[in-house]
């Protein structure tokens, strides 16, 4: 059934996107669907391309595959992923003032095993800990 379980996007709806998978995959005419290695249906994507949304982007693809990957290491059936995220820019330096996402998750799994599956996610994912630690991004 649909947990709900998450990071919590509040109210911050800002260069918002929106990625889903198995149950929570979308059914809106203007989401975008790309193959997915761990779902025989793939995935959708709501998102506007800017270069904003694509750095949300990043982040909730991130999640979302990595909720797959570590799922089947620990165990958990998962039925259905969405991953949403969004944050602002600082208006003078379009400096990033965070990103934001929320999970949803379809799974018969116990709470407590959702809560240990997004905790682990949260500290291994890819994306956002590259966008936490930083980076320089330099024109080759």
């Amino acid at each position: 059934m649909p947990d709900g379980l998450g990071e919590g996007a509040g109210s911050v709806d800002q260069f918002a996107v929106v990625v889903g998978a198995g149950s929570y995959r979308s059914n809106r005419a203007e989401a975008a669907q790309f193959p997915h290695r761990w779902t025989t249906e793939g995935v959708t994507v709501e998102a506007d391309f800017t270069g904003a949304h694509l750095l949300h982007l990043a982040t909730a693809g991130c999640v979302l595959n990595d909720i797959y990957r570590e799922a089947g290491s620990l165990g958990i059936p998962i039925h259905g992923v969405r991953v949403a995220a969004s944050g602002g820019f600082d208006p003078d330096t379009w400096a990033s003032t965070g990103i934001t996402y929320r999970v949803d998750l379809d799974s018969p799994a116990a709470a407590e095993d959702l809560r240990r599956l997004l905790d682990r996610v949260d500290e291994v994912a890819e994306i956002p800990r590259a966008v936490r630690a930083g980076a320089p991004v330099r024109r080759g």
